[in-house]
C-alpha cells in the first residue's frame, strides 16, 4: 500500500499541501521539528529542504509507512510513534506539524495534548486539515464510482475519516481544549494534477483502506473497472486536474494562569 499511495498519490494529492505547509513551516525557523503521521515522507522531504539547518523527527503509527518514509528522506530520524502518548520528553521541539493526519488520531483532544506537552515554550502546532469531500474534485469522482461499484453498502472512507473533521470550529474547539491558543486559521485550495485517471484511481483503490473492500468484492476487476469509468466520465481520461480545498491551522500553548506561578524573591 505504502508504494501505490507514493506513487499515484503522493505527487498528485499531497506534494502540493506539503509544499505549503513547509513554506509555513521555515517561516517560523524552528531549530527542533517533530512530524506526527509522516506516511511515506513527502511533508518530511519538503521540511528536510526547506530547513536544511532544523533537526526534523518523523514519526507515524504504521511501521510499513516509518520503513518506506525512512527510505525516502533519510535526513530525518524516524520513529514509530502514537501521537496520543508520544516517546518523547516534555518541552522537545519548537515545532510539531502534521500534514493531513490528525483526521485518524481517535481522540484529537488527547493527542493534541500530548502535542502541547512535548513543544517547548513558545513553540507552534502547524498542521491541515481536509476540507468537505464536495470541495475535493478527484474524491468526489472516486466516491461517485465507488457508490456506482458497491450500490449496496458502498466503502464510505473518504467522507467519514479524510473528510469528516473539515469543520473549523470543531477543531478549534479541541484546540482550546487541549491548552491550545489559535493563531491563524487559513482555507486553502490548491490544483491537483494526474498525468491520468487510471492512475488516480490506481492509487485510491491500492494505496488507501478502500483496498480492502475492492480485494475482498467477488469481482475486484469489475469494481476496478467501474470506477476508473465513473471518475474518467467526471473528470476526463487525462491530464487532468482539480481543485482541492484544505484548512491550515497554527496554534500556540496557551500561557499559564499568572495566578498558578510562583515568583521567588
Amino acid at each position: 500500500m505504502p508504494a501505490a499511495y507514493e506513487q499515484y498519490l503522493v505527487p498528485v494529492v499531497f506534494q502540493p499541501f506539503a509544499e505549503d505547509l513547509a513554506a509555513r513551516a521555515a517561516a517560523l525557523r524552528p531549530r527542533r521539528i517533530l512530524e506526527l503521521a509522516a506516511g511515506t515522507g513527502v511533508l518530511t522531504s519538503c521540511l528536510l529542504g526547506a530547513l536544511p539547518s532544523a533537526e526534523v523527527t518523523a514519526t507515524d503509527l504504521n511501521e510499513a509507512m516509518v520503513a518506506f518514509g525512512s527510505t525516502r528522506a533519510p535526513g530525518a530520524v524516524w520513529r514509530q510513534a502514537d501521537a496520543e502518548r508520544l516517546p518523547f520528553p516534555d518541552d522537545s521541539f519548537d515545532l510539531v506539524v502534521c500534514q493531513f493526519g490528525v483526521m485518524f488520531f481517535p481522540d484529537r483532544v488527547a493527542a493534541f495534548t500530548e502535542v502541547g506537552r512535548v513543544l517547548a515554550a513558545g513553540g507552534r502546532f502547524l498542521f491541515n486539515t481536509w476540507g468537505p469531500l464536495e470541495a475535493h474534485g478527484f474524491e468526489v469522482a472516486l466516491q461517485a464510482g465507488l457508490e456506482r461499484a458497491f450500490p449496496v453498502d458502498p466503502p464510505e472512507f473518504f467522507r467519514r475519516i479524510p473528510h469528516g473533521y473539515a469543520d473549523p470550529a470543531v477543531v478549534g474547539a479541541n484546540l482550546t481544549a487541549a491548552g491550545f491558543d489559535v493563531e491563524d486559521e487559513q482555507e486553502l485550495t490548491l490544483p491537483g494534477r494526474a498525468a491520468s485517471t487510471a492512475d488516480l484511481a490506481t492509487g485510491y483503490l491500492s494505496g488507501t483502506p478502500v483496498r480492502a473492500a475492492v480485494e475482498t468484492h467477488p469481482d475486484a476487476p469489475a469494481v476496478r473497472a467501474t470506477v476508473i469509468d465513473e471518475m474518467t466520465a467526471r473528470l476526463g481520461a487525462g491530464p487532468v486536474t482539480a481543485s482541492m480545498t484544505a484548512y491550515v491551522f497554527r496554534a500556540t500553548a496557551a500561557p499559564a494562569d499568572p495566578s498558578a506561578m510562583r515568583v521567588d524573591t
